[in-house]
């Protein structure tokens, strides 16, 4: 009989995406989560695995051979935690079960930093399988060109989407310290995570250990001018570096050997953009994707996979061919004079770079962004100041006070640098968007709403779809 793997927290991205992998691997596979919601919950009833919703000390009789713990929701004193340990049941985290288990021996290719890691990770794992090479992969989100956001692959390779969160209530530690790549994409560092991290100094700390993970034979891709990265790298590297994004290196090292990848010339809708290698074009991305920071993402997945053997004139047709990740400004209604998106935007730096792209992109159309400050960072008002600039290239913007948010929301509004109004309530929301698609149809102008959160955001997605349908 296999043996009965328990995953506590299974509706997060990785504990559901890790027991997709466990059901692969050929382990019974059962698992509890308070709520569990789409796209998750629908992956998860594919695979056949048995969700809970809820605790109950039940699910665990007989007991598993294993419970495997996220971190999300379940510190000491939340009843399943602490019914694991009251009965010595076997116990790890997520990230060292997937580290131990299903990494050991493979080359992993790892994306992380504060933004881009779910599409990094998407365009890398899309490189290899368009090259035949078959990728196990692990996003944190539902990339469009695969059925599934995690698989254990036919080959070596192994994509991560690499997490500077904690582990669990027990291990403090960033998770992508158990991945141990050979490859490792560094795409930027913010402050975040502020109910974790004092200051940034806390972060820069994490990624200088996942950095002496990382062989003396593997690549670490790094921005050319990035401050927080080149502090981090000036702490060690003990691998070949190469660097990404600006033609020229703000604060070279003596491990820059790995060339410097850029932006050529550009579209100016952004639809396609020159490869540069060491100022040399390599050849033209032709997609559907927009914004710098998609390019930048995009230099980064074609450095990757041209250290695991593909070549770049591969690599690019390939990304002229990645369809994006659900959530990613997402079109998901869509008429003559209305567009409605939805966007996983997480923190005023990719808020403003997704509207700055959607900008380029659609020109003197009006644009009227939708946001809810929902993660922890932004519900501790950590970076208020830098939510009343981030929408600039909006033309309106709409603020969601939910429930979450621990300071005064009104204070951004009345400080906005375009017109902002402030709503606390979901059918609110509904109807002031389906106001607007009706007042584009009226006009006649194109008018693009951009709903910005990282969560369910009270079903709106679906209550929206179905009026405008």
């Amino acid at each position: 009989m296999s043996q009965h793997i328990y995953f506590l927290g299974i509706g997060g991205t990785l504990m559901g995406s890790l027991a997709q992998l466990a059901k692969e691997m050929g382990f019974r596979v059962t698992g509890s989560d308070q709520a569990v919601y789409p796209p998750m919950s629908d992956q998860l009833a594919a695979a056949d695995i048995e969700v809970y919703e809820g605790f109950d000390p039940k699910q665990l009789e007989p007991a598993p051979d294993l419970v495997v713990v996220g971190n999300a929701g379940l510190p000491r004193g939340h009843e399943a935690v602490e019914y694991v340990l009251e009965s010595g049941l076997p116990y790890t985290s997520g990230a060292q079960w997937l580290g131990e288990v299903v990494l050991q021996g493979r080359w992993v290719i790892a994306a992380a930093g504060t933004h881009g890691k779910t599409t990094t990770s998407s365009m890398v794992a899309w490189i290899l399988e368009h090259a035949g090479m078959s990728p196990g992969y692990l996003i944190g989100g539902a990339p469009l060109n695969f059925d599934h956001s995690a698989r254990l692959g036919a080959s070596p390779f192994f994509v991560v989407e690499a997490d500077e969160y904690d582990t669990s209530y027990f291990d403090r530690r960033s998770k992508f310290v158990h991945y141990r790549p050979r490859t490792l994409i560094l795409n930027n560092l913010e402050y975040d995570h502020a109910d974790i991290f004092p200051d940034i100094g806390a972060i820069q700390t994490q990624f200088h250990h996942l950095l002496r993970t990382v062989p003396a034979t593997g690549l670490v891709l790094a921005p050319s001018a990035d401050d927080n990265i080149d502090e981090v790298l000036a702490m060690g590297t003990w691998s070949e570096v190469a660097r990404v994004g600006e033609a020229q290196i703000k604060k070279p090292l003596e491990g820059d050997t790995g060339g410097v990848w850029s932006v050529g010339e550009t579209a100016s809708d952004g639809a396609s953009f020159d490869v540069l290698l060491n100022g040399e074009s390599q050849g033209q991305v032709n997609w559907q994707l927009l914004g710098k920071h998609n390019q930048h993402n995009a230099l980064n997945a074609i450095g990757a996979a041209r250290h695991v053997g593909v070549p770049i004139e591969h690599a690019i047709q390939a990304l002229s061919e990645f369809g994006g990740v659900k959530r990613r400004l997402e079109t998901i209604y869509e008429d003559e004079h209305f567009v409605l998106y939805d966007d996983f935007a997480h923190h005023p730096t990719a808020i403003r770079t997704t509207l700055e792209g959607l900008r380029k992109a659609v020109g003197s159309n009006e644009i009227i962004a939708v946001i809810e400050p929902r993660t922890h960072t932004m519900s501790l008002g950590t970076l208020r100041q830098d939510l009343t600039t981030c929408c600039a290239a909006a033309d309106q913007v709409i603020w969601f006070r939910g429930e979450n948010i621990n300071w005064d929301l009104s204070e951004v509004q009345q400080n906005c640098v375009i017109p902002a109004t402030m709503l606390d309530k979901h059918d609110a929301i509904v109807s002031a968007i389906l106001k607007h698609s009706s007042e584009a149809n009226e006009s006649g102008k194109k008018r693009h709403v951009v709903i910005m959160s990282n969560g369910a955001f009270g079903g709106i997605y679906g209550k929206l779809t179905a009026e405008l349908s």
